[in-house]
C-alpha cells in the first residue's frame, strides 16, 4: 500500500503568519487537529506543522494570548515528510522514528500534497500495523 491511496490529500494550510485565532477556526472547519504551516500559499513548501497540542502547551499552558500570536509563534519548526508513492510500511517507520502523529506528504517540487495521520493508518493498515505505529509513537523518550 502506498501513502497516496490513504493520504488525506489538499489538506487545509496556513503560513506563519495566520493568527492562531484563524488556525483554531481551521481545525475546526476540517475536523482535524493538525494544520500544515506552508511559506506562501503558491509554493506551499512547508516550514512546519501546527497541532492543537502546540496552542495548548507553547501558548496556553505559558499564559500567553492566542489571540496575540500567529502560527510562527507556536508551531513545531521541523518538518519530516514522505512523498505520495512512499509504501505505508516506510511512513509508518519513519513516523515510528520521529515519534509522530501525523506526517506532510509533498510533490515532487516539495509543496504540500497531503497528510497521513495514525488514524489513517488505523483505517486502513493491519491491527498488527496500528498497534505498532501507536505503541512506538507513544513510548516514552530518554
Amino acid at each position: 500500500m502506498l501513502v497516496k491511496e490513504i493520504m488525506t490529500e489538499s489538506p487545509a494550510c496556513c503560513t506563519p503568519e495566520t493568527s492562531l485565532k484563524d488556525v483554531a477556526r481551521m481545525m475546526v472547519d476540517n475536523d482535524c487537529g493538525c494544520i500544515p504551516v506552508v511559506e506562501n500559499s503558491s509554493t506551499k513548501i512547508p516550514v512546519g506543522v501546527i497541532t492543537d497540542r502546540d496552542i495548548t502547551c507553547r501558548v496556553v499552558a505559558e499564559g500567553k494570548n492566542p489571540l496575540d500570536l500567529t502560527a510562527g509563534d507556536a508551531m513545531t519548526a521541523s518538518v519530516v515528510a514522505v512523498m505520495p508513492d512512499t509504501t505505508l510500511e516506510e511512513c509508518c517507520n519513519l513516523m515510528e522514528e520521529k515519534q509522530i502523529r501525523r506526517i506532510t506528504v509533498v510533490d515532487e517540487k516539495g509543496a504540500c500534497c497531503g497528510i497521513l495521520a495514525q488514524a489513517d493508518i488505523a483505517s486502513n493498515a493491519s491491527d498488527g500495523k496500528t498497534a505498532e505505529v501507536v505503541q512506538e509513537v507513544s513510548r516514552a523518550t530518554a
